[in-house]
C-alpha cells in the first residue's frame, strides 16, 4: 500500500508539490484555508481533511508549505494537536521560507512529543515546483532526513543537505534570496542604465545572460523584466518583502552589514507602498526605472 502522507498549505507551491507526490505514488491527505484549491488533488486521488491537524497519522509524515513564521506556528504549535496525531516517531517536513529562529523553536516544541522537525525550503517557481525541478535545502535530524529524502526527490531535482540543526536550511534559504534579490535589482539597473544611454536594452542584456551570466536566474527573469511581465506573478512583491524581512533580522542577530539587502527591502517597500504589491518580484524594476526618469506605466 503507498505511504499516506499529509500536506498543508496548497498556495501557488505546494499545489504543484503535492500533485507531483500523487503521481509519485503517495497517498495524501490535504488541508487548505482556502477549499476549493484542493480540488485538482481530489481529481488526482487526494483526501481532503477537516483540520489541519487532521492530516496526520500516528508515526507518519506531514509537510507544511506556508507563507510565513505566524501562520506555521500556529499550525504546528497551536493547541498541540499536530503532534499529539503524529505521535513518537512521526514527522513534520517543514518547506516554507520561514526564519531559522522560527524552525529552531519548532523543533523543540515537536521534540518533546517524539516528533523530528526537518527543514526543507525550496528554490524555484511555481513552473519548477509542477515540472519537479526544485533546489531543496534540508536540515534537521539525520533519522528523519533520510525518511524523507525520497519525499523530497519527488518534488525536487536536488537535495543539498546543512546537518542536524533545524535552522540551517533556513538560514542557507535566506542566503539564496539575498543572492537573488541583488541579482534581480542589478538587472533591473542595467536595464534602465543601457535604456537611459540610448541602447536597446534587450539587446545588452541578451549579450550577458549568453555569456559573462549564462545562468538560470538572469535568463529566466530577464525576458520578464524587459517585456514587464509581471501580471500574474510567480512570487509576489508582497512576500519578497516578507523574506527580506527575514535576512535583515537575522544579520541583525548575526551582526553581518547587508547594505544591499537594504537596498532590495527598500525598492519592494517602495513598490509595495504605490499599490503593486500583487505584481511579480521582479517589478522592483520599475523602481530603477522610475529612477532614471524613464517613466513607469503601471500598466504591465
Amino acid at each position: 500500500m503507498a505511504q499516506t502522507i499529509g500536506f498543508i498549505g496548497l498556495g501557488q507551491m505546494g499545489l504543484p508539490m503535492a500533485a507531483n507526490l500523487i503521481r509519485a505514488g503517495y497517498g495524501l491527505r490535504v488541508w487548505n484555508r482556502t477549499g476549493e484549491k484542493a480540488e485538482e488533488l481530489i481529481e488526482l486521488g487526494a483526501e481532503v481533511a477537516a483540520e489541519p491537524a487532521d492530516t496526520a497519522e500516528q508515526g507518519g509524515i506531514v509537510i507544511t508549505m506556508l507563507s510565513d513564521d505566524p501562520v506555521l506556528d500556529e499550525v504546528a504549535t497551536s493547541g498541540d494537536r499536530l503532534v499529539q496525531r503524529l505521535g513518537a516517531g512521526g514527522i513534520h517536513l517543514s518547506m516554507s521560507t520561514v526564519s531559522p529562529a522560527a524552525s529552531r523553536r519548532i523543533a523543540g516544541h515537536h521534540e518533546r512529543s517524539g516528533v523530528s522537525y526537518v527543514a526543507a525550503p525550496v528554490f524555484g517557481r511555481p513552473q519548477a515546483a509542477a515540472a519537479g525541478k526544485l533546489w531543496i535545502c534540508a536540515s534537521g535530524p539525520e533519522k528523519a532526513r533520510t525518511a524523507v529524502r525520497p519525499i523530497l526527490s519527488a518534488m525536487g531535482q536536488g537535495v543539498f543537505e546543512f546537518g542536524d540543526d533545524p535552522g540551517a536550511a533556513n538560514v542557507a534559504k535566506l542566503a539564496g534570496n539575498l543572492l537573488i534579490g541583488a541579482a534581480t535589482e542589478a538587472l533591473g539597473e542595467a536595464i534602465a542604465f543601457a535604456e537611459k544611454s540610448g541602447v536597446d536594452a534587450g539587446q545588452v542584456i541578451g549579450m550577458m545572460t549568453q555569456t559573462l551570466f549564462a545562468c538560470s536566474l538572469y535568463q529566466n527573469y530577464a525576458p520578464v523584466m524587459l517585456e514587464r511581465r509581471f501580471d500574474p506573478p510567480g512570487f509576489r512583491m508582497i512576500l519578497g518583502l516578507k523574506d527580506l524581512g527575514l535576512i535583515l533580522g537575522l544579520a541583525r542577530e548575526s551582526r553581518v552589514p547587508v547594505p544591499i539587502a537594504n537596498l532590495v527591502h527598500d525598492r519592494l517597500l517602495s513598490g509595495i507602498a504605490k499599490g503593486r504589491g500583487e505584481l511579480d518580484f521582479t517589478a522592483l524594476t520599475l523602481g530603477a526605472a522610475e529612477d532614471a526618469g524613464l517613466g513607469c506605466p503601471d500598466q504591465v
